[in-house]
């Protein structure tokens, strides 16, 4: 028999808060973590009125969103309309009307998942600004469905409505730059897959949460977040792929944060997983990594590390195996292998090669990409009077290019 999964609202609100265990939850509330440890199970009572303005806050959710039934009398109309409204809360949305709600058929979840396949395919073409909008409605469009589907057929749009709030947070991360956004709607993610019991997208979710505190420079967030992803792998079945991506993650996080020797450690480990393989197929929605995109991973960790021959060779070696489709990746490695010849004290050849990613960003725009060419800019400044610099300028100082970045 299936253990009981407790209030999954509340336990992924705690993790996305950096909360990472109920006792330093209780903590910060000023509580016992017999407290929390109730809220966090299947009945959980209503906190004191005192207590219940601290959690909302220190969560940033009302009560009902963290997994709360108002009592008796509180909730007026019909039942599923009180399911509905908790559950759009849940997800930080509107309730839907009543009226507009109807029970599903039984293809719901399949066509439901067939837009969320779409979408997932779109990202790598579509522009971000037109994705975003309707993966944002889709995710709208799924917060009603949920509470009229029981069941497998729950489960399954649970699941891919936690898929599309995962591509938005992906959108508002790496392309529209908005981090504070990207928590938000990461959030909800981890909420949604709670409803699925979906353990592995789980960790997916909260490593891709890891980001932002590492972006920042924050390690001991970006850890903490990275043990929680991990231990919902743990909970499986994880795919070699899924791990050794959870390896590229921390690895980034740690060059980041100025690691490098930690990160490229964590990059072998992650080839070793990868090169045993596994017995377990790899999810469909992890589409975004590769033994090709690992060793992207590596030539940035080895280009940070300085090691400039090792780092030239392999985003090479990765410029040759992308594929054509991969237009974003492709402008992150060749920002990279600018800076390695910017680095090596080769301004033509890096002017070369970032000329080259603006090409490519003026067919699909990517500010990850725009990010590598400003820091190699940047790095050629000693050189800036030199003519391939000057041209360099001319291009990444144009009317389309200019536009476009301030645009992000």
């Amino acid at each position: 028999m299936a253990r009981p999964a407790g209030n999954t609202r509340l336990k992924a609100a705690r993790l996305a808060a950096g909360y990472h265990s109920q006792q330093a939850l209780a903590d910060a509330l000023g509580v016992g973590v017999r407290q929390v440890r109730r809220w966090e199970s299947d009945h959980p009572p209503m906190p004191q009125p005192e207590v219940a303005q601290n959690l909302t806050r220190v969560l940033g959710q009302d009560l009902e969103a963290l997994g709360f039934t108002p009592p008796a009398g509180a909730a007026v109309g019909h039942p599923r309309r009180a399911v509905l409204t908790a559950t759009a809360a849940a997800v930080g949305l509107a309730a839907v009307p009543t009226q507009a709600v109807a029970m599903q058929p039984a293809t719901a979840a399949e066509d439901y998942e067939a837009v969320t396949r779409s979408h997932r395919r779109l990202y790598w073409s579509v522009a971000p600004a037109t994705l975003h909008p309707a993966a944002l409605a889709h995710a709208t469009l799924g917060c009603a469905l949920l509470p009229e589907a029981a069941g497998h057929t729950r489960r399954r749009i649970a699941a891919a409505l936690a898929e599309t709030w995962l591509l938005a947070g992906r959108i508002e991360f790496f392309d529209l730059r908005d981090a504070d956004r990207a928590q938000q709607t990461w959030l909800r993610a981890l909420q949604a897959a709670g409803e699925a019991d979906d353990a592995l997208l789980g960790a997916a979710i909260l490593a891709h949460t890891a980001f932002i505190p590492g972006w920042a420079g924050d390690r001991d967030a970006a850890v903490e977040r990275m043990v929680a992803a991990r231990t919902y792998a743990r909970r499986g079945p994880a795919s070699a792929e899924l791990l050794a991506w959870l390896d590229a993650v921390e690895a980034e996080c740690e060059t980041r944060c100025g690691h490098t020797r930690t990160a490229l450690h964590l990059i072998g480990h992650a080839e070793d997983v990868l090169a045993a393989g596994s017995e377990h197929d790899s999810p469909e929605w992890l589409d975004w990594f590769s033994p090709v995109r690992l060793a992207a991973f590596k030539g940035n960790t080895q280009l940070k590390a300085r090691h400039l021959p090792q780092a030239r060779t392999t985003l090479l070696g990765v410029l040759d195996a992308l594929d054509p489709a991969e237009e974003k990746q492709t402008t992150v490695i060749l920002g990279d292998l600018a800076a390695v010849e910017a680095a090596a004290g080769d301004p033509e050849a890096a002017c070369g090669y970032a000329l080259r990613a603006l090409d490519q960003l003026e067919r699909t725009w990517y500010a990850m990409g725009m990010d590598r060419v400003s820091e190699v800019r940047r790095a050629l400044a000693p050189h800036q009077h030199e003519r391939c610099v000057r041209e360099l300028d001319d291009r990444l100082y144009g009317w389309t290019t200019t536009v476009s970045a301030l645009a992000r």
